[in-house]
């Protein structure tokens, strides 16, 4: 029967991994942790130093949400939604051609940076010298230029960085193939060759000293700036937007993100104003006709009093005159409006929205016409906007050219009906006035004549004053317009957020300390082979006899050769420990196995014979595993004739078998020729003979057997014994052989069964496990130091 078939000698344990054990290996490597943990502190202060200092900049801007004119006449479906409102302006707020248009207004192109042991400062204000570029020219950026001075006239520029860009003047960059070389120049003078075209001007009073200046293009920089901003509500549902900016110098931060608030309430006033400058441009071009006419009438309505001596009209004339104009600056302004709508009709109908005027920008008070036009203009104002971070295809864009179609149609349709009645009034009107006129021609001709050039001048005086009323109105209106958004809070007093020292030690510190925790308990959860007399305590049910140290001797039989040391008083205490489990002043008789080959049997086997000669009593020692024979080596015996050849009946009897040792009280029976069936010889009547004469002429038998893991025949030979030692080897015997070792006590019901922990390393015993050898251990060393 195969051992290590039997699964019914198998037990299944819990997990192996138990928190008091790897509590015991972090205490025992507790070196190891604090030099990964010094270890990453340096790493952390390290970091700390290299690291180029990141600043959080922040300000608060008020966004007004939009209220649509077409809110008071119940049109939902026109009606802007605030919140989508409100998102675009935050999209605007982080659009690269705003980060431009900001830039455009600032000095960041040139960066300064002072040089450090680690890592290069950034500085804004106090520099000792001052680049100005001329980016007409080619010039090369992104990279550190080096310019250091030893007096007040010359300096001397270097290329330290290893790649560089070139930006022409036409926006394009291409990288350079080659670092340029060195160039000397002059403060105050333009230096100019193919890599650059710069003037360097000295500022401070330092007459020797230097400098790192990086040249950066306008392009790179929206994209860096743009990217860095961060736009939030400052609470949840508010329209008050905190802007967060992360920046390498905090000065340049608050100057930027105070300049974009600016510069996003200049483009908001700026699309405000856009409608009045139509009016006041349109109203403009239609003055200049009627006040040359208004010139000209003049003219002659003075000339024909002069000539005709008459300056005033009798009662009758004057009030022909007074019905005749008034009728008349009706039909103008109905002509005006007329003329207003067939041109807006013409804009709409071609979708030419930049010529298209608010009416009541030119007096036509029609409130549902005015709230439409109003709409569309506001709606095509954000369009132009949105369209320079989004492209036509996105949803934001869609839906707004879905609203400005659906307000054209609505304002054609309207136009149609209000161009009809006005086309109907005028009719009316001219009418009335031909009523007049056949009443006019009753009076006599003089009086006709100057009514009609007063007629005239008036009609063009009425229209000259009422496009200049407007006009002035147009003007007030534009003068008076302010941005809807708000600036809160200006950006200030900023704060670092990397390197942060306290943070980074604090990371270095659990990294150093939970990485090698972690690796030992990742190597507990995975670890198969026994390394501890606490393990096979905590696992095993049988008893632990006892623990041998590690053999570092060039001899096997280290009880004889090595007296003093360690390992030969673990074995004195093995046999001492065996006294406890025996009865006293008996003949003993035990096996020594193990699970598989290469655990130590043989050699506790040997060097427990030894230590039971060394007492007095006669000792010998069986070789029964004839699989696999080595104790003959370990004494100096030849293996011709033993074991084997006794129970084979290659020879008569046992005593013939029997090999006497150098040394005293102790005999030897090797396991002989290797045999085709060892394990029926072990079954035979000769075997169990032998050892019944054994035990009447030996005090002290012992047995080497086979691995019960590997064959079967050293389970019969248990029978035969008073106890059996098994052997387990540190560092080499898996621990599921502590379940096989189980599984002979419970499942089989074997007696005095006793474990043995072998080739213990001697700087990890610890007190509990073998103390019965710790000290004797201790001793011999020391006794061997001096």
């Amino acid at each position: 029967m195969n051992f290590e078939n039997n699964e019914n000698d198998f037990l299944v344990e819990d997990s192996s991994f138990e928190l008091k054990t790897v509590y015991r290996k972090i205490v025992q490597k507790w070196m190891f942790i604090a030099a990964s943990i010094l270890i990453c502190l340096v790493l952390g202060w390290f970091y700390t130093k290299i690291s180029s200092p990141l600043y959080r900049v922040n300000s608060l801007f008020f966004i007004k949400e939009k209220e649509s004119p077409l809110a008071i006449f119940g049109s939902p479906s026109l009606i802007e939604n605030s919140g989508m409102g409100l998102q675009n302006e935050v999209i605007i707020l982080k659009s690269r051609p705003v980060a431009l248009r900001v830039l455009q207004k600032l000095d960041f192109q040139v960066e300064y940076f002072r040089e450090g042991s680690f890592s290069n400062t950034e500085i804004y204000v106090n520099t000792p010298i001052v680049v100005e570029v001329d980016w007409k020219n080619a010039q090369t950026i992104d990279g550190h230029i080096k310019i250091s001075w030893t007096n007040d006239s010359d300096f001397d520029l270097a290329f330290t960085d290893e790649a560089y860009n070139k930006l022409l003047p036409d926006g394009s960059k291409v990288s350079f193939g080659f670092q340029p070389g060195p160039i000397m120049g002059k403060f105050g003078e333009w230096l100019e060759n193919n890599e650059l075209k710069i003037r360097v001007l000295k500022v401070s009073a330092d007459s020797e000293g230097s400098i790192l200046v990086k040249l950066r293009d306008l392009n790179s920089l929206s994209r860096s700036y743009a990217g860095s901003l961060s736009v939030e509500p400052y609470e949840r549902g508010a329209s008050i937007m905190q802007l967060s900016l992360v920046c390498s110098n905090l000065n340049k931060g608050e100057i930027y993100l105070n300049t974009l608030m600016q510069t996003v309430m200049e483009m908001e006033l700026e699309q405000k104003n856009i409608s009045a400058s139509k009016t006041v441009d349109f109203i403009d071009s239609q003055v200049a006709g009627v006040a040359d006419s208004l010139r000209f009438f003049e003219n002659q309505l003075q000339d024909f009093r002069s000539a005709n001596k008459i300056y005033n009209l009798s009662s009758e004339s004057s009030s022909v005159y007074e019905r005749l104009v008034e009728y008349e600056n009706q039909l103008t302004q109905e002509r005006f409006k007329r003329n207003y709508y067939q041109n807006l009709k013409k804009y709409l109908t071609s979708e030419n929205y930049s010529e298209v005027i608010v009416p009541s920008g030119i007096g036509i008070e029609d409130p549902f016409l005015n709230g439409l036009i109003k709409n569309l203009l506001e709606l095509q104002s954000e369009k132009s906007r949105m369209l320079a971070t989004q492209t036509e295809a996105s949803p934001a864009v869609v839906e707004v050219n879905r609203k400005i179609s659906d307000l054209n149609r609505s304002i054609i349709e309207n136009l149609e009906n209000v161009d009809f009645n006005s086309q109907t009034l005028m009719t009316d009107i001219q009418d009335r006035i031909s009523e007049i006129e056949r009443s006019f021609k009753s009076l006599p001709e003089t009086e006709q004549n100057l009514i009609r050039i007063q007629r005239e001048f008036s009609l063009s005086e009425n229209i000259y004053n009422f496009l200049m009323e407007r006009r002035a109105e147009a003007a007030i209106s534009k003068a008076s317009n302010e941005a809807n958004n708000k600036v809160v809070e200006n950006a200030k007093e900023g704060i670092q957020i990397s390197p942060t020292p306290v943070k980074n030690y604090l990371i270095a510190l659990m990294v150093g300390f939970f990485v090698p925790v972690l690796l030992i308990v990742i190597s507990e959860l995975f670890r198969t082979k026994i390394e501890d007399a606490q393990y096979l305590e905590n696992k095993l049910k049988i008893p632990l006899l006892g623990t041998v140290l590690n053999n570092k001797a060039d001899t096997e039989l280290v009880v004889f050769d090595k007296r003093k040391s360690g390992i030969s008083e673990s074995f004195r205490s093995l046999r001492a420990n065996m006294k406890f489990v025996l009865p006293k002043g008996k003949q003993l008789t035990f096996l020594v196995t193990s699970t598989i080959s290469g655990e130590g049997k043989t050699f506790c086997a040997m060097n427990l014979a030894s230590a039971y000669s060394l007492t007095g009593k006669k000792t010998v020692l069986v070789g029964c595993d004839m699989r696999k024979p080595k104790i003959f080596a370990s004494f100096d015996l030849t293996n011709e004739t033993g074991l084997s050849s006794y129970l084979s009946n290659q020879v008569d009897t046992w005593q013939e078998i029997v090999t006497s040792t150098k040394f005293s009280n102790l005999d030897i029976i090797v396991s002989g020729p290797i045999p085709p069936n060892p394990a029926e010889l072990l079954f035979t009547e000769r075997f169990e003979f032998l050892i019944k004469q054994l035990k009447q002429e030996y005090d002290v038998i012992i047995l080497d057997t086979p691995p019960v893991g590997l064959v079967s025949e050293t389970l019969d030979i248990m029978g035969m014994v008073d106890c059996s030692l098994f052997v387990f080897r540190q560092n080499f015997s898996q621990r599921a052989f502590v379940d096989a070792v189980n599984g002979l006590k419970t499942n089989r019901g074997l007696k005095n069964i006793f474990a043995v922990f072998n080739g213990v390393d001697s700087t990890n015993v610890t007190y509990g496990y073998g103390y019965s050898y710790g000290y004797g251990y201790g001793y011999y060393d020391e006794e061997k130091k001096k």
